[in-house]
């Protein structure tokens, strides 16, 4: 008879756990593609280079100053405190397009038509059709500078793109954050239902609306967070998983800080909805009559 009451008094609660554990992993899910995402766009735009080429009556000494005066402009992407650009003499464009083609254009050209290169990695914040554009505008300026160029077609299609997952995963996510809240408030009722005689009883020997809340909160506090610690138990697994079984995923979830966030959102989502589910429905025993607990 004992195992009996003990059973029907944590099976309900259990089984709040658990449901809130799978809504709060499918959100964990979601939340690992958007890291992914914006790890890849991150990524993306740090290779993409806008190419300076130089004239080609110039001297080392002018070559290099053309390369000191785009070190300084303010858009120049910098890594560990340096600034990422690349310059490129004719001759090591000449060795490499030979290397990689096994063809040596000079045997029939008779010259080296190449010119000298300055390969420049732009901050994030330029990283649109509009920005470049101008960066362009502002690098051909320049006095020595023959052209700078850059794959437009390949960064407006990457900005689009990029929107367009944004947009996806923000909405899926909305739409599982309702479901969830709906679902994870109709189970905690449920869970709560078997205690209404309960409620009612501290209410006639003269509880608070106040004292008759607070335990039930705390229990609905407490079951959010173990949901959310479950679930990031679960993620941590796909995540070790990926980092042991697809090469490059590591470039792609290695970053720990936003991971960490992650974690920490889902703890507080997960505590909020425990919370805020427990409060209506107590409160709504707590308002009910006596003919409606039946």
């Amino acid at each position: 008879m004992a195992t009996t009451q003990r059973r029907k008094k944590y099976l309900p609660n259990l089984t709040v756990t658990v449901s809130l554990t799978i809504a709060l992993f499918l959100m964990g899910l979601c939340g690992l593609l958007t890291v992914m995402g914006r790890k890849l766009s991150e990524v993306v735009k740090q290779n993409i280079e806008v190419q300076v080429y130089l004239n080609k009556d110039l001297t080392n000494d002018q070559a290099e100053q053309i390369r000191r005066t785009i070190v300084a402009k303010p858009y120049v992407a910098t890594r560990e405190g340096k600034p990422q650009v690349t310059y490129v003499s004719k001759e090591e464009a000449a060795e490499k397009f030979i290397k990689d083609t096994g063809e040596n254009f000079k045997d029939f050209l008779g010259e080296n038509p190449l010119r000298d290169g300055v390969f420049i990695k732009i901050q994030e914040d330029y990283f649109s059709e509009a920005g470049l554009k101008q960066i362009k505008q502002d690098l051909q300026k320049i006095p020595g500078v023959f052209e700078a160029t850059y794959v437009e077609n390949f960064v407006e299609d990457v900005n689009k793109n990029i929107t367009k997952i944004y947009l996806v995963l923000s909405v899926f996510v909305v739409l599982l954050l309702i479901i969830i809240v709906v679902l994870v408030n109709n189970t905690i009722k449920l869970a709560l239902y078997s205690q209404r005689f309960t409620i009612r009883s501290m209410q006639l020997v003269g509880a608070t609306n106040g004292f008759i809340r607070k335990p039930f909160l705390y229990r609905g506090i407490v079951q959010g967070l173990l949901s959310a610690l479950f679930a990031c138990g679960l993620l941590a697994v796909i995540v070790n998983l990926g980092f042991k079984y697809i090469d490059g995923i590591y470039l792609l979830l290695g970053d720990w800080k936003k991971l960490a966030t992650l974690a920490v959102s889902l703890a507080f989502i997960g505590m909020l909805i425990g919370f805020i589910s427990t409060f209506q429905s107590v409160e709504r025993y707590l308002r009910s009559s006596v003919d409606r607990l039946y």
